[in-house]
């Protein structure tokens, strides 16, 4: 048993394909076919039900899968992280959320560049699911997200909390109410946008005791949900630009972090909640092993901002 009889027998039990799968690994089919022809024999167990189109699992293939296709990515992340400790990037990959970019993220990467003129920088705008697996591909070198999340191979700090605040068309009536409720607000059009949902670990842990529904993991209805109300209407669409564009519009309301509160104000007015612990978080997370030498500088520089604005927060480092 080897890496690549490995690799092809993967690729062939996600892809249900002989053809599909070669080409995907860059083997001829008749090598491919070669290769789960050996793994098969050295495990004297038959892995794929060749009989069937597309391509089934067996039983046993099906346990194999599942348990080797887990080990694959950890020696992929394994190797990758190696090559990068080996032969560190001169430059830093800062992962992002779009929110935290009309936040304080502009500044902090000018902060940086002042404190240390050596460094190079590169922007990369990924969602907080993504962030985790690019950190561990070598895509990103650390990332800025609004989600917590629980790896083997990463670590996180939470750098603040911001406040949610309300975003209204100008011509709303409660357009110049402050301390909107989320009760009140559940009777409005409600636009939701992110693209990343809450991990069902965490959506569990706070559910209400009727475990009998799903969990909830849209981050606004969550909110919604901890408070014990349903918004009567919804509509999804695809990132929070569109949200605000409808909001404009006069389509509907929602709720976005404090930082954004600068985006068309001409059409949109933005009114500060009732409940005061409507947060939503801001994360800065990198690998756990050897993260890139240049984040504590980008840590030390987000905290030389938080300062100037008189931002609280508690001073961190990767490792504790």
């Amino acid at each position: 048993m080897d890496i690549k009889q490995l690799q092809a027998f993967v690729a062939i039990a996600e892809l249900q394909s002989f053809s599909a799968a070669a080409q995907k690994i860059g083997l001829s089919q008749p090598s491919l076919s070669r290769l789960l022809k050996q793994l098969e024999a050295d495990m004297g167990v038959l892995l794929v039900a060749r009989q069937h189109r597309p391509l089934q699992l067996t039983e046993a293939g099906a346990f194999f899968y599942k348990k080797i296709a887990t080990l694959l990515i950890e020696m992929q992340t394994i190797t990758s992280m190696t090559q990068r400790l080996a032969s560190p990037s001169p430059e830093l990959r800062i992962g992002f959320v779009p929110s935290v970019l009309y936040g304080l993220l502009p500044e902090v990467i000018a902060t940086l560049k002042q404190q240390h003129t050596d460094i190079e920088v590169r922007l990369c705008d990924i969602s907080s699911y993504q962030q985790m697996q690019a950190l561990k591909s070598g895509e990103i070198d650390v990332g800025f997200g609004r989600f917590f999340y629980q790896d083997a191979w990463t670590q996180q700090i939470l750098l603040r909390h911001e406040r949610y605040v309300v975003a209204l068309p100008k011509a709303h009536p409660a357009a110049q109410i402050p301390y909107q409720r989320l009760s009140e607000l559940a009777q409005q059009h409600l636009i939701l946008y992110h693209k990343t949902h809450l991990p069902i670990r965490q959506a569990l842990s706070k559910s209400a005791s009727n475990h009998a529904e799903p969990p909830i993991t849209e981050p606004l209805l969550y909110i919604f949900a901890q408070h014990g109300v349903t918004p009567l209407m919804t509509t999804e669409v695809s990132d929070l630009q569109v949200a605000l564009g409808l909001v404009a519009a006069g389509e509907g309301v929602t709720l976005v972090p404090a930082s954004l509160q600068t985006v068309r104000t001409e059409q949109i007015a933005y009114q500060p909640l009732w409940h005061e612990n409507v947060t939503s978080p801001v994360y800065l997370h990198t690998l756990k092993d050897r993260p890139h030498p240049r984040v504590a500088d980008l840590l030390a520089a987000v905290y030389a901002v938080y300062e100037q604005h008189g931002i609280t927060y508690r001073r961190q480092s990767f490792g504790e």
